[in-house]
């Protein structure tokens, strides 16, 4: 049966506040409505338990918009036309496949649409350069903006292609074991629009996974907080501080919980802003095209139907269907609880906290404290995002990654830019405040350190 999605936006409408009376002030939440430890290639799209049937259609609503792919304005297909004029993708799937972590190369070995090239400027202390990064958080190229689109619809051209190459780095274990790491050499071809600017920093970003999101905004700020040690008091060598970023929903500076920087405060926002980057999908949040000043038939492109590509309720469907996903946490099986001791005594708990409760009371495991960490040298890419500098990142969550391997029938590649094909190159990579759990790993016993690496294949 195929559903009438306007009919069924105006019927959500309507029920609105029915369905917050009777879901949110007299739910009763079950941590095994939201978990499973199950593990298939379709976990993350599968909705929580218990929905109302109200909620049920906002879900699939919601879901019709990241899966069905958008088209190029003007088209018949008005609740799916005003893709571009720039996009990465046409779907959020494109990039987050069955919701899980995207891809390094796709099936022809050819750079995939999941990897994101992000560029932008080194601020020169003006007024318009600290506005840009109280506003947006980095200054962006003028001519292509803060981020490289590599597809663009009819009549109007795409920016560039991506290119990476790899150097290899020998790194030698105290028991003799020698692994090679990767480190990726970024660079674009086929530039359109003309030379970057001078001063151009270029990084890349792998799309992650959407497992966990809902829970992960649940937990409170004051939760998040109690773990920053930005003067390191502890002298334990990890200083933990948070972003507080702009938020163009609530028109205030607020914690930030999302992206590989904690640039964003709320799924919403990471929605609309992934909407406006990936896709050159408008919002009420981002209401204009993503075309720079000098890109002439980017500005001039059709037009959709609507001047708002996603309205508010689209928005919020999608909003309420990410929330509303199962969420993989591994089976506290005896194996992964060997590995688990061994992964707490060199200290990766610290940052990749494994026992937070959300507000609601429900206890998860998503190994991440959300907050940002100097990660070295080997690891930086030089792009200031608010308050976080170049050198630190996000502590990235664990729980999921498993699925990986279900969803695309490939291991996952790791790190912010899927440099690292295994979990011992990503420890490898670690630095700065991690130096000291990078060595202590390096040290272990060989059986301790494959305990350690089939825990973390697990989690």
């Amino acid at each position: 049966m195929k559903l009438n999605f306007n009919l069924l936006e105006n019927f959500l409408l309507s029920f609105s506040l029915v369905v917050f009376f009777t879901t949110g002030l007299f739910g009763v939440q079950k941590e095994s409505d939201f978990i499973t430890s199950e593990k298939n290639k379709s976990v993350l799209l599968n909705p929580i338990k218990n929905l109302s049937d109200e909620d049920y259609d906002k879900f699939i609503l919601g879901r019709s918009f990241i899966k069905i792919p958008w088209v190029e304005a003007p088209s018949a297909t008005t609740a799916r036309d005003g893709l571009g004029p720039l996009f990465n993708a046409n779907t959020c799937n494109s990039c987050h496949p069955r919701n899980g972590r995207g891809n390094l190369y796709n099936n022809s070995n050819q750079i995939s649409r999941s990897l994101i090239p992000k560029i932008s400027i080194k601020s020169n202390g003006t007024k318009e350069h600290l506005k840009n990064i109280k506003y947006n958080g980095l200054v962006p190229e003028p001519t292509y903006g803060g981020q490289i689109a590599i597809n663009a619809i009819h009549g109007v051209k795409f920016e560039a292609k991506p290119h990476i190459e790899y150097k290899t780095i020998e790194v030698k274990f105290p028991d003799g074991e020698i692994d090679t790491i990767y480190k990726p050499i970024y660079s674009l071809t086929d530039l359109q629009y003309g030379k970057l600017h001078k001063d151009s920093i270029l990084t890349f970003r792998l799309a992650p996974s959407l497992n966990g999101l809902g829970l992960i905004e649940n937990i409170s700020d004051e939760d998040i907080l109690k773990n920053v040690d930005e003067d390191d008091k502890n002298s334990d060598g990890i200083s933990g501080r948070a972003n507080f970023v702009y938020s163009h929903i609530s028109k205030k500076t607020e914690l930030g919980r999302y992206s590989w920087k904690a640039n964003t405060v709320s799924i919403k926002h990471q929605t609309a802003n992934a909407a406006n980057n990936d896709m050159g999908l408008t919002t009420t949040i981002f209401p204009n095209e993503n075309c720079t000043k000098s890109q002439i038939a980017c500005n001039n492109a059709d037009k959709a139907r609507d001047p708002i590509d996603i309205t508010d309720l689209r928005l919020d469907a999608m909003d309420f269907y990410i929330k509303k996903i199962k969420t993989y946490s591994a089976k506290k099986t005896k194996k992964y609880q060997e590995g688990l001791k061994i992964f707490k005594s060199i200290d990766c708990a610290k940052c990749h906290i494994d026992n937070f409760t959300t507000k609601s009371g429900i206890k998860i495991a998503p190994f991440t404290d959300i907050l940002l960490h100097d990660m070295g040298e080997g690891l930086t890419d030089g792009r200031r995002e608010f308050e976080a500098s170049g050198k630190e990142w996000r502590t990235a969550p664990l729980w999921g990654l498993s699925l990986h391997q279900k969803i695309n029938k490939k291991s996952p590649r790791l790190l912010h830019d899927g440099r690292a094909k295994d979990f011992q190159e990503a420890i490898l990579w670690h630095a700065g405040e991690a130096d000291k759990s990078r060595e202590l790993y390096k040290n272990l016993k060989k059986e301790e350190r494959k305990k350690l690496l089939e825990f973390l294949k697990e989690v």
